[in-house]
């Protein structure tokens, strides 16, 4: 999508607010686990911004299309990455998607790329490094969100979970609304463990003044080519990052039937998609979330659309904490759900979501 708007209302000037035609295009790279706040942080600064022209990219996990309906600042120019391990498929797209909009003969002023719940950011950013990218744009920064409430250091076990901290510039501690002070300073404390030299900040759904988020100049290549490991591209058919799995080849732009996730796990996390052109009980719905969600579930999202009203819900589930929100219904009505965890029983979870559609509609489910 491309927004006409400024980084700061209080102090524009901080930010480059014309590119020339020789000027490198600046890139800020938002990462962060499942749930953690990254497209609340991208609302936010989309709709806080004026007078700079941003390209955004959105990387989905799962197969059903729902980032696109749960950014609030949609276009008909909107680019949407399809699903696919960060390392590969989507740094394959990632590049063509980039050079198109770099083509447009409207000239952008910056870009944003928001990464999957469950991509390790250095490959994204190796992408503007490695390429024909690297003399067309400049990495300004990779920003972490973490969510205070459900950061434990288990998710530091895993080496995505780990890469997001090691590799960010800047460590958004969000949600900072539903903890107390003891537990952000414990957070905090883990965090700097990890990542000594990162800029560490804390926000409630994202709010953060922008001029500390973008055009900080914060990244530094020498620093992570220090740290990049020597990968594998013997069973990868181009040039980006390690790939040991096969990828499904589509259409010109990539699209995959299916997320590699779902294939092949991504430490044992899956993605698992849902969908009814056929309402929703209210209770049964409550029912399935009180009593049979399963607690590996980290991460659901999705629109909602229930017998007893005619709103559009939009709902996100991070940890154990949920939230419904309804607005007006804008495009056809149908329930569309994504849930991401770690070694789930798909097909019982789908046949329980099934069982949440009302009696007098179940005919002719999807």
């Amino acid at each position: 999508m491309v927004k006409n708007n400024s980084f700061s209302k209080e102090s524009p000037s901080k930010v480059q607010t014309a590119q020339t035609e020789t000027s490198p295009v600046p890139v800020t790279i938002i990462t962060g686990f499942l749930g953690s706040g990254k497209t609340t942080l991208l609302n936010y600064i989309l709709n806080n911004q004026t007078g700079v022209r941003t390209a955004v990219l959105v990387n989905e996990f799962g197969e059903i299309g729902i980032d696109n309906d749960l950014i609030l600042t949609t276009s008909e120019s909107m680019i949407e990455l399809s699903n696919g391990c960060i390392c590969c498929s989507i740094n394959g797209e990632l590049l063509e998607a980039v050079d198109r909009i770099l083509d447009q003969p409207n000239s952008i002023d910056y870009l944003v790329v928001e990464t999957t719940g469950l991509a390790d950011p250095l490959p994204v950013a190796m992408t503007f490094l490695g390429s024909e990218l690297r003399d067309l744009t400049r990495l300004d920064s990779i920003i972490t969100v973490i969510d205070a409430e459900n950061f434990d250091t288990e998710l530091l076990s895993s080496q995505v979970g780990r890469s997001q901290i090691l590799y960010g510039d800047i460590l958004l501690l969000n949600k900072c609304d539903l903890v107390d002070e003891q537990r952000l300073l414990e957070v905090e404390t883990t965090l700097s463990e990890v990542k000594k030299e990162a800029r560490l900040l804390r926000a409630t759904k994202g709010e953060v003044p922008l001029p500390l988020l973008m055009s900080v100049g914060l990244f530094e290549t020498d620093r992570v080519a220090i740290k990049q490991e020597p990968q594998d591209h013997s069973e990868c058919d181009h040039d980006h990052g390690k790939c040991n799995h096969k990828h499904q080849k589509g259409s010109s732009s990539n699209i995959h039937t299916k997320s590699n996730a779902e294939q092949v796990g991504i430490e044992g996390f899956t993605s698992l998609s849902f969908s009814s052109y056929n309402q929703f009980a209210l209770r049964k719905f409550q029912n399935f979330l009180d009593n049979q969600l399963p607690a590996e579930v980290f991460r659901a999202k999705g629109i909602l659309w229930f017998k007893e009203s005619e709103r559009r819900h939009i709902f996100h589930l991070a940890g154990k904490r949920f939230s419904i929100d309804d607005t007006d219904w804008d495009g056809e009505r149908k329930n569309k759900l994504v849930l991401i965890g770690r070694n789930l029983n798909h097909q019982k979870i789908k046949s329980q979501l099934q069982a949440c559609v009302a009696k007098d509609t179940e005919e002719g489910l999807s």
